[in-house]
């Protein structure tokens, strides 16, 4: 007896555990001075803040490339401390990006009118919406390398107040 049976469709690994430096960064900085320099990158960058919180930071952004395309940003920082004196942390930093495309549908409807016969008259409309076609970690070592260096110097500036 042999179903309809669609195997599931297989990928290969996507995740390769390893000691990169790529997501985080040690900061001379108690973690709570690390959130808050992030924190300010972000809005420096036209981020809107979603959370702010002594360790946890995450802001968005839209974008729009494209008249029927859209991106959507998500960036969350997570600040902990590295050294048991706390003046030390790490920053760890995801990026996630969610993509957007016009979806047309064309909806049509019949009206039958029953006194004058089988007329059908067509009445047709059609929606757009935007519809999730992707969702992806940024993984650019650059991307990263200059958001920690925005990071920085605001944790340099917050310094030369102090």
């Amino acid at each position: 007896m042999t179903g309809c049976a669609t195997g599931a469709k297989a990928f290969p690994l996507q995740e390769n555990f390893g000691s990169t430096q790529t997501y985080s960064r040690l900061f001379d900085a108690p973690p709570a001075r690390t959130c808050e320099a992030s924190r300010r990158a972000l809005l420096s960058q036209g981020y809107i803040i979603n959370m702010a919180t002594a360790d946890l930071v995450e802001g968005q952004k839209a974008f729009q490339p494209e008249p029927d395309a859209h991106l959507q940003m998500v960036i969350r920082v997570v600040c902990a401390p590295e050294t048991p004196d706390g003046k030390v942390s790490l920053g760890f930093v995801t990026a996630l990006q969610d993509s957007y495309a016009m979806k047309k549908s064309n909806n049509s409807a019949s009206l039958g009118v029953g006194a004058i016969g089988s007329v059908s008259l067509p009445f047709s409309s059609g929606n757009e919406s935007m519809v999730k076609v992707g969702s992806e970690t940024i993984t650019s070592d650059a991307f990263y390398d200059r958001f920690f260096d925005l990071v920085r110097r605001y944790l340099v500036a917050d310094a030369a107040l102090d």
